[in-house]
């Protein structure tokens, strides 16, 4: 028999979410991303839940190709664009899109000699401040790209820092709007702004956020972007992380609890040991008191996560017994909470999923 913990992916979860972006946006195509193994969810699972999109934007050039191998026939994006010539001679051969960021990619890109041209994605640094150019700078790059006769389509773009928190006082999506269009002003292409924080703003914006693509990532997933629950924002979780009871242990006031002995009871009590730890993705900070479901009822974490186990409290579970079922996140424990008690986001849950945590389809 194997382990019992297993991650199940609801493909229909997927499907809804990416129906809810449609809904923020309906004048917008969509590139559907699922980067970092589509959010830890399987590049091929995503791919099936995200066939509806317009186009699929990821970051690892060898996943661009193996999307193209399973059968994805329409547009490809790599987020962060070529990083060697290499890079350029695969995208011309299976017509995938890139973006552009910096003078050594624009470089790379006026030495190629391409098979056929490509089309480039030329980012603008709006605030951000990761990747792009600035503003000022935009419209000379422009230029240059439109003078190579291997560059196909230009498309327009830059990424929101503060979206889920529209006016944010240090950068606010107002102002990175402002700059965008003061940089690209007059420039001929689509527009592609807005990510899965930005696209829940577009209702309240209206025209001022209005794009030929949008790049829904974490909301295709049911994780929150930020500023509302997934709960409130219509999504639903694409991932369930679900184990077993593997012993049940009733202590006595003054017990401890697992490495550190971190925690004391205070009397009598029942605690219940989950087949789950920091090996299979789970975050070994997350503290006392990190929601998780038993049975179907809400409990709490005990002591410290070790590498194959964790303890929770059954004082809410009477009943519970070896063999009962735990929800860690997903249906019913929305990952967002968990990851808020640990000190971090969705996301990264979703990206730390264990290679040895089975996974299965529903």
């Amino acid at each position: 028999m194997p382990r019992p913990i297993v991650a199940t992916i609801h493909i229909e979860s997927i499907q809804h979410n990416l129906a809810r972006a449609r809904a923020c946006a309906p004048a917008s195509k969509v590139w559907g991303v699922l980067k970092a193994n589509g959010y830890g969810h399987g590049l091929e699972r995503a791919m099936r839940g995200l066939a509806g999109a317009d186009g699929l934007a990821l970051i690892e050039p060898d996943n661009a190709v193996r999307l193209r191998e399973l059968g994805w026939t329409k547009p490809v994006l790599l987020l962060e664009g070529w990083f060697d010539p290499a890079d350029l001679d695969m995208m011309a051969l299976h017509d995938v899109n890139g973006a552009l960021h910096c003078a050594a990619q624009l470089e790379m890109l006026e030495a190629a000699k391409l098979s056929r041209p490509v089309n480039v994605h030329l980012k603008m640094n709006t605030g951000m401040n990761r990747l792009g150019f600035k503003p000022e700078e935009f419209a000379a790059v422009h230029a240059r790209l439109r003078a190579l006769p291997h560059v196909g389509e230009i498309t327009l773009m830059t990424h929101f820092a503060n979206a889920d928190e529209a006016a944010h006082p240090r950068v606010s999506i107002r102002e990175q709007i402002r700059r965008f269009q003061a940089g690209s002003q007059g420039l001929p292409g689509p527009r592609s702004l807005s990510n899965s924080a930005g696209i829940f703003q577009m209702p309240e914006l209206g025209g001022e956020l209005v794009s030929d693509w949008i790049r829904p990532g974490i909301m295709l997933y049911g994780g929150t972007p930020g500023g509302k629950s997934a709960a409130e924002l219509g999504l639903r979780p694409a991932m369930t992380l679900e184990s077993e009871l593997i012993s049940v242990q009733r202590i006595d006031a003054g017990d401890c609890v697992g490495y550190g002995s971190r925690f004391q009871a205070d009397g009598p009590m029942t605690i219940g040991v989950v087949a789950c730890g920091y090996a299979d993705g789970y975050p070994r900070h997350a503290p006392q008191d990190t929601p998780v479901l038993v049975d179907g009822v809400r409990t709490r974490i005990v002591g410290r996560v070790s590498m194959d186990m964790l303890t929770v409290d059954l004082t809410p579970v009477p009943d519970a017994r070896v063999g009962g079922r735990v929800v860690l996140w997903g249906e019913g424990m929305p990952i967002d909470e968990v990851a808020e008690a640990s000190g971090t986001i969705g996301y990264e849950l979703m990206c730390a999923l264990a290679p040895r945590v089975r996974v299965r389809e529903s």
